[in-house]
């Protein structure tokens, strides 16, 4: 599986406390040498201030390199020392159990913005410490107090990697929430420029996946689709990251069959709707998850689909965001399966179609009850077990049902457009508003470094 593995191509939008799981579960599954894996943690983790943790694998790797982690420790500890004390005045206002009071007692103990940011870097250092929970309450206290443009981009993409970490998932989504507002919406600020949306909203993507992937399979993917198939974030998918097709696939499929949340699309076809994409992208990127919908609704070869399953199967039990949902996926690759054949036949042997599915003959036949009694096919089905058959029957489509099923998707696609039209008119009347008075309201603030995502040194 080392070949579909996607670790390399995901670390680069990665922060480098948010890569450490990644390289752990590929040191549980085998898949590369073990000295390669020793060397590569190392390697990552060695820039962090997480001492302990960096002697135990220097002495695994194996490297030869010589460092005094008595002196690391050392210089480590004073620095947390200094930048306790430098964020002390605010710390005791956090202390505070009345909110309000907290609030209000800012102006009345005189503390400076210096000394708010003070709270920001104590909460960076904490993090690069691996004091992650710790990390995210600082920095959610600095967020409430700053007035800084500059650090709250920054402040927030230390607290979604920090709630992460932590498995703080329900407070990690509302980070995504606030990002993808922050990134969306730049009001003027350094965001604005299109290479930095860009750059912003594909690291969004990567970081995302560990936050969908583990809300399951309702809240969770319906999630990561409404997200990811979006125009904007879709259009960085195809530009920048068409690795993230697999994720994007496998969502669909695992969550075909799941509850919807309140308020979703319930109606909206994703598979059909990413059918074309891969299609489209296969010239940039296609593995054993993409290429199965290819086979599948694009060249209708069973055959091949059934075979390419058996590959996706073993890809998705060995992909780290995917690896929980192996049984789901494979369990709703099944139905597609069957939907089609039934689809695409009028009699079909039972057996056959168990073959086609991997199952027993047995197993097969309680499978087309539960796909007869649950599918939403549109057709008739009977059993013949006398000759061991399935028999199809369609009921024939009217114009009237014909012309629904063709313009059903013009009223989304309509919304998409006006939205982007919208959307661009608001910008150009930003910028000229931006023009027109330097000092108007700006956006939550732009990234450190020139528009560059904040790593580690930026609490990220």
């Amino acid at each position: 599986m080392a070949e579909y593995d996607l670790t390399q191509k995901l670390i680069p939008h990665l922060d480098r406390h948010l890569a450490i799981p990644l390289l752990n579960h590929l040191s549980d599954i085998a898949i590369f040498p073990a000295e390669q894996l020793a060397k590569a943690q190392y390697d990552l983790v060695k820039g962090t201030n997480m001492v302990d943790y960096v002697e135990q694998l220097h002495e695994q790797a194996k490297t030869g390199e010589s460092r005094d982690f008595a002196k690391l420790r050392e210089e480590a500890t004073a620095k947390y020392q200094e930048l306790q004390e430098k964020a002390q005045p605010v710390m005791k206002v956090i202390e505070d159990p009345d909110a309000v009071a907290k609030l209000r007692s800012v102006a009345d103990r005189q503390i400076d913005i210096d000394q708010i940011n003070a709270l920001y870097h104590f909460g960076q250092y904490q993090y690069t410490l691996g004091a992650y929970a710790p990390a995210a309450n600082f920095l959610y206290h600095f967020l409430i107090f700053s007035p800084s443009l500059d650090l709250n981009i920054s402040a927030h993409w230390g607290k979604l990697s920090s709630n992460i970490l932590s498995g703080e998932w329900e407070a990690a989504l509302v980070e995504i929430k606030d990002l993808r507002d922050a990134i969306d919406n730049p009001h003027g600020t350094s965001m604005a420029k299109p290479l930095a949306q860009l750059q912003a909203r594909t690291w969004l993507l990567h970081w995302s996946l560990f936050v969908f992937f583990n809300l399951g399979e309702g809240q969770g993917c319906q999630g990561l689709l409404d997200m990811f198939l979006s125009p904007a974030y879709l259009n960085t998918i195809q530009t920048s990251c068409p690795h993230l097709l697999r994720y994007l696939v496998a969502a669909a499929i695992i969550s075909r069959r799941a509850p919807k949340p309140a308020g979703t699309r319930g109606n909206r076809d994703h598979v059909k709707e990413l059918t074309k994409i891969v299609q489209m992208e296969e010239y940039q990127y296609s593995d054993p998850v993409t290429g199965f919908l290819k086979d599948l609704f694009v060249d209708f070869d069973l055959n091949q689909a059934q075979k390419r399953l058996t590959v996706a199967e073993s890809v998705v039990r060995s992909d780290f965001f995917l690896s929980g949902f192996a049984d789901e996926f494979v369990e709703n690759a099944r139905w597609l399966i069957s939907e089609v054949f039934c689809r695409i036949h009028r009699r079909i042997d039972i057996g056959e179609l168990s073959k086609t599915l991997n199952l027993t003959n047995e197993e097969g036949e309680k499978w087309i009850v539960n796909l007869i009694r649950d599918s939403r096919m549109g057709v008739e089905a009977k059993i013949d077990l006398k000759e061991n058959m399935l028999h199809i029957t369609r009921p024939h489509a009217t114009p009237t049902a014909t012309l629904i099923e063709t313009t059903r998707g013009l009223a989304f696609r309509s919304q998409a457009i006006q939205f982007a039209m919208q959307s661009s008119a608001g910008d150009s009347r930003g910028e000229r508003g931006e023009r027109g008075d330097r000092g108007g309201r700006g956006g939550r603030g732009g990234r450190t470094r020139g528009g560059a995502p904040a790593r580690e040194e930026t609490a990220a």
